[in-house]
């Protein structure tokens, strides 16, 4: 597999889609930005803006379980994202368990980086989407 492939991750949510942006070749994630709609039509144009200026090589894309690994409510929803996104660019979407990713990156964005709370719920998605990308870059560091 080639190591210079770029990614983008999300973290998806009904109201809020967290992205970032990752490369292979340096192993490392960025947060990019948070997509906010209600409107189906209006996320799909971001998300369509957002791969064609990346070209990503892959999807990474957050799925919630619970501990036991029971689907949570939204767990089918975020399914559907992921063969929507496959349809949609026709490139590879790998899913990969977000479990606590939002409650860490709520952990970062408070603890470590000293965001007030209002700042916090601006940023939390897309660094959450950041923590997914990334684990998924490692894993496939330690795997290759």
């Amino acid at each position: 597999m080639d190591k210079r492939g770029t990614y983008l991750g999300f973290d998806y949510g009904t109201h809020k889609i967290g992205v970032a942006v990752g490369q292979r070749i340096t192993g490392t994630a960025s947060p990019l930005e948070t997509i906010r709609s209600e409107k189906k039509s209006v996320r799909w144009e971001a998300i369509d803006r957002l791969v064609n200026t990346w070209c990503p090589d892959g999807l990474i894309v957050g799925i919630a379980c619970q501990p036991d690994g029971q689907d949570n409510p939204i767990t089918p929803l975020m399914r559907k994202f992921c063969r929507q996104l496959e349809a949609r660019y026709q490139v590879p979407v790998y899913p990969v368990d977000e479990h606590l990713t939002s409650f860490e990156s709520r952990r970062l964005l408070f603890d470590e980086v000293n965001l007030r709370a209002r700042k916090v719920q601006e940023f939390n998605d897309q660094v959450a989407a950041k923590l997914i990308l990334q684990t998924w870059l490692n894993h496939r560091e330690h795997a290759a």
